[in-house]
C-alpha cells in the first residue's frame, strides 16, 4: 500500500532505539525526510546513518533532550516546519507511590505530558495552513489498564489523553490535522528488560523466567517488536488514516481484556 506520505517532514522522538527507532524506520521506508532526535548521541548517528541510502529520504540526527526548552530548540533550529510529529519520551521509573515526591511527579508531567503538548502547539498552525498534518503521540497500554507500579506514568500519559481529546476534535480536525495515541502493551525493547531485571531481583528468578511469564500473560504468547509497532504508526502518518482522530490505539497483542 502507498501510504501517500512520501516527501513529507517527520520529526520523530527518543527515536535512537525502541519504538521510536521503529517508527523512524518505517517511516523512511516510505519516503518521509525525518528529523531524529534523541539524547545519545552516539547511538542516535548510528541509528540515522542506518536510514541513510542513496537517492533516499533525507535523515537528520539531533542529538538533545526533547523534554527540555533548550532540546526543542535545538530541533526546531534546524527546521520549523514539519507534516508528521511522533512525541515519545522514556516513561518515568516505577515504584511505590509513597516514595515519589512532588519533583518525581513534576518530572513526569514534564517528560509525558507538558513536552508533547509544547510540541503540538509548536507544530500544528502550519499542519493546518498546509491542510495536512499527523501528530502520533506514544503512551502506554497502562492509559487503558493502569499498572500500580507505574504510577506517576498512569498519571501523566493519561493528562496527555485527556488533552488530546480535547484539542484533536477542535477546528483542527477540519484542517486535514489529525492527532492520535499509539498504545504499547509489551514489546522487546531495552524498557522492557530494565523492568524485568528489576522484578527478576525482587523475586528471585532468573531474568529469562520472569520474560517467560510475561509472555504467557498475553494472548499472542510473545512481545512486539519495534518493527511491527512502527508499522502501525506509519499507518497512522498516512494520507488513509486521514477520517482517523483522537483515538487511542491499542497495539499489545491483545493483553487488554476488555470489550472497548
Amino acid at each position: 500500500m502507498d501510504l501517500g506520505i512520501a516527501g513529507k517532514w517527520a520529526l520523530v522522538c527518543g527515536a535512537s532505539k525502541g519504538l521510536g527507532l521503529g517508527c523512524a524506520q518505517a517511516l523512511s521506508r516510505e519516503g518521509v525526510n525525518v528529523v531524529m532526535v534523541a539524547r545519545g548521541a552516539e547511538v542516535l548517528e548510528a541509528a540515522a546513518a542506518a536510514l541513510r541510502v542513496p537517492g533516499g529520504p533525507q535523515i537528520h540526527a539531533v542529538a538533545a533532550d526533547i523534554t527540555t526548552t533548550q532540546g526543542r530548540a535545538a530541533v526546531f533550529a534546524l527546521r520549523q516546519d514539519f507534516d508528521i510529529v511522533v512525541t515519545n519520551a522514556g516513561g518515568p521509573p516505577p515504584g511505590d507511590f509513597r516514595d515519589w515526591d512532588r519533583d518525581a511527579w513534576i518530572r513526569a508531567v514534564d517528560a509525558n505530558m507538558l513536552t508533547p503538548i509544547e510540541l503540538i502547539k509548536a507544530t500544528v498552525d502550519g499542519m493546518a495552513a498546509r491542510g495536512f498534518g499527523r501528530i502520533v503521540n506514544i503512551t502506554s497500554s497502562a492509559v487503558k489498564a493502569p499498572i500500580d507500579i507505574l504510577g506517576l506514568s498512569n498519571g501523566a500519559r493519561s493528562g496527555l489523553t485527556g488533552f488530546v481529546a480535547g484539542v484533536s476534535r477542535s477546528r483542527l480536525a477540519g484542517q486535514g490535522v489529525t492527532i492520535n495515541n499509539l498504545l504499547p502493551g509489551a514489546f522487546d525493547t531495552d524498557r522492557l528488560r530494565g523492568t524485568a531485571v528489576g522484578a527478576a531481583q525482587k523475586s528471585g528468578q532468573t531474568i529469562e523466567a520472569v520474560l517467560d511469564a510475561r509472555r504467557k500473560t498475553i494472548p499472542a504468547l510473545r512481545f512486539g517488536t519495534p518493527a511491527e509497532f512502527g508499522t502501525v504508526c506509519a499507518f497512522l502518518c498516512s494520507t488513509h488514516a486521514g477520517y482517523m482522530t483522537g483515538q487511542n490505539v491499542l497495539v499489545d497483542g491483545g493483553a487488554y481484556p476488555g470489550t472497548y
